[in-house]
């Protein structure tokens, strides 16, 4: 299964990047969860610090806000993602350019519904 990085995911289950977070790991996905607080979803523990694993990463997903998201530039282009999703709120055509400029897919999508359509 492909390996997806979510970041800005949260241990707060009310938070839609827990609830997707825990969704692609019941699919069978290979989940990084990078966040701003310690914790665990559904097994997947949540990292602080940008790690660049070994795997090649297929999906990168977005549950940042727009401003917050320079600080992850250079971190998601150093992982080569074929795909970087930017979910409702996060959208931002500077990292989309930056993307496009790297031979990586931006989409302006809901992570949650083309996991569910079978999308990804």
């Amino acid at each position: 299964m492909s390996v997806v990085v979510v970041i800005g995911a949260s241990p707060n289950p009310a938070r839609m990047s827990y609830k997707v977070t825990g969704a692609l790991y019941a699919a069978g996905y290979e989940v990084l969860a990078i966040g701003i607080h310690q914790g665990d979803i559904d097994g997947v523990p949540i990292t602080l610090e940008p790690i660049i694993p070994d795997e090649k990463i297929d999906l990168v997903t977005l549950y940042i806000n727009p401003t917050l998201q320079p600080a992850y530039y250079d971190y998601i282009l150093a992982l080569k993602p074929s795909r970087v999703i930017f979910n409702p709120g996060t959208e931002n055509t500077e990292l989309m350019d930056l993307c496009k400029a790297n031979n990586i897919e931006p989409l302006e999508a809901c992570t949650m519904v083309m996991l569910c359509l079978g999308q990804l």
